[in-house]
C-alpha cells in the first residue's frame, strides 16, 4: 500500500504521524505549495502544474491512500479519479455535495469537483455522497448517477446498504468535515458522524468489492488560530490521530 501526501498549506508538518511517514520515506511527498491558483479554485495553469508534479512523481493510477490537505483542495480527488481506467463507483464522505455549477467559466473548484468528474470521466458509473447536510441536498438538481445519504439518515441509522447495488470497484474520497468536531478540526462546517461509524460504513460497502484508492482531506485552515472547539495544538493532535487511525484501518483493504 502506498501513501501520498499532497502539501499545499504546510499543515502536515505539524502532524507527527504523517511527518514521520514523510521523513522515513514511507510516504511520497508532493510539495504543491509553490503553485499559484490553487486555493478553492484550480485554474488551467495550476492544473497543468499539478499534473506535471504527479507525472514527475511517477503517479500513473489512483491506487493507495492520498492526503490532499484541507477542504479547499478537495478538487484533488479529480486528479486521482482521472487516473482510473476501469468502471468504478465514487463514494464521497462530505458535509457538502460538491456539485455546484462553476461561478465563472468551467473552472475546477472544491465545491464543484464531483460534477466535473461526472461530466468528464467516462469510467464513472455512479456516485454516493454520505453525510451531506439535509438542506444542501435539496438545492442539488436530481442526477440519475448520484444518490445521497444525508446527515439525518446517518444520525437516525435509517439508511441501508442497498445504495450500493453495483459490484464495481470503489474509489473513496473522505472530507473529514463529514465527521463531528470530536474527531476532526476542519476549515468548513461539520457533520455529526463518528469515526467508528465511518469505518463501519466503509467496511460494509467494501465487502466483496475492490477499493481502488482513497483520498483524505479536511485539515484545519492555514490561518487557524483556535475556535470554540479546539486550540491550534488540539486541532493538530486530533487531526493527526484521526489520520493515523484512517491509514491503519484502510491499509487492510489494499
Amino acid at each position: 500500500m502506498s501513501v501520498t501526501i499532497c502539501n499545499f498549506s504546510n499543515v502536515y508538518g505539524n502532524q507527527p504521524y504523517l511527518e514521520g511517514l514523510r521523513l522515513s520515506g514511507k510516504a511520497t511527498w508532493l510539495d504543491l505549495s509553490g503553485i499559484s491558483g490553487t486555493d478553492c479554485y484550480c485554474d488551467d495553469e495550476a492544473i497543468a502544474a499539478i499534473n506535471g508534479e504527479l507525472n514527475k512523481a511517477g503517479v500513473v493510477d489512483a491506487q493507495g491512500i492520498h492526503f490532499i490537505d484541507n477542504g479547499n483542495y478537495h478538487y484533488m480527488s479529480k486528479f486521482w479519479t482521472d487516473r482510473i481506467a476501469e468502471p468504478f463507483t465514487l463514494v464521497v464522505f462530505d458535509h457538502h455535495p460538491d456539485m455546484q455549477e462553476p461561478r465563472f467559466g468551467d473552472i475546477l473548484s472544491c465545491g464543484g469537483w464531483v460534477k466535473k468528474v461526472l461530466d468528464e470521466n467516462k469510467f464513472i458509473d455512479n456516485v454516493v455522497i454520505i453525510g451531506v447536510a439535509d438542506n444542501l441536498v435539496k438545492e442539488i438538481p436530481p442526477h440519475d448517477k448520484v444518490s445521497f445519504i444525508c446527515e439525518s439518515e446517518i444520525a437516525n441509522h435509517t439508511f441501508h446498504i442497498p445504495h450500493f447495488t453495483s459490484p464495481l470497484p470503489l474509489y473513496i474520497s473522505i472530507d473529514k468535515d463529514a465527521l463531528s468536531t470530536d474527531y476532526a478540526a476542519t476549515n468548513w462546517d461539520q457533520s455529526s458522524l463518528s469515526l467508528e461509524h465511518m469505518k463501519a460504513i466503509i467496511s460494509a460497502i467494501a465487502k466483496d468489492r475492490k477499493i481502488i484508492g482513497v483520498d483524505i482531506c479536511g485539515e484545519q485552515a492555514q490561518d487557524f488560530s483556535g475556535d470554540e472547539h479546539h486550540t491550534v495544538q488540539e486541532a493538530d493532535t486530533l487531526n493527526d490521530r484521526t489520520n493515523q487511525e484512517l491509514v491503519e484501518f484502510l491499509e487492510k483493504f489494499f
